[in-house]
């Protein structure tokens, strides 16, 4: 019985340093506020993994990558089932580039087309529908003036 105690207590453990961060952020659109909630891929490893292998995400939902410095960024689908949006924003917090209705499992390199600090990726369609472009306001603590 004490085995599995400890068992228990280092799975528990290994689930808590494995939970994930979730923030509110929102977007300064031409047709109102969008909020989301969004997880954070702050590190190496969490930004490798993103949202591979999922099978669905919650239509307020997203994962905010943060590269801690702006540069150009390139990210791909490979094994992401989701088809999804990618925000691409600046430092500053302003969305620099959109790509839309990105193709689960594809290889294909998406580029930022500009340095950016961070990308947001939102279920497919989710920017055309909240009216999100480029010059928008994402508000978030990773941005400069939050």
């Amino acid at each position: 019985m004490r085995g599995f105690a400890c068992v228990l207590v280092l799975l528990l453990a290994a689930g808590a340093v494995n939970a994930a961060t979730i923030e509110t952020l929102t977007i300064d659109t031409k047709s109102g506020e969008a909020t989301f909630k969004v997880e954070l891929a702050e590190n190496a490893a969490e930004r490798a993994k993103g949202l591979m292998y999922r099978t669905e995400l919650a239509p307020d939902a997203g994962m905010l990558f943060d590269f801690g410095v702006q540069q150009p960024v390139y990210m791909w689908m490979k094994n992401t089932y989701i088809p999804l949006d990618m925000v691409f924003i600046r430092a500053d917090g302003r969305v620099a580039s959109i790509a839309a209705n990105t193709v689960p499992l594809s290889t294909q390199t998406i580029s930022s087309q500009v340095p950016v600090s961070a990308v947001l990726e939102l279920p497919a369609g989710t920017a055309k529908a909240r009216g999100i472009e480029v010059g928008d306001r994402v508000h978030h603590r990773l941005f400069s003036g939050e």
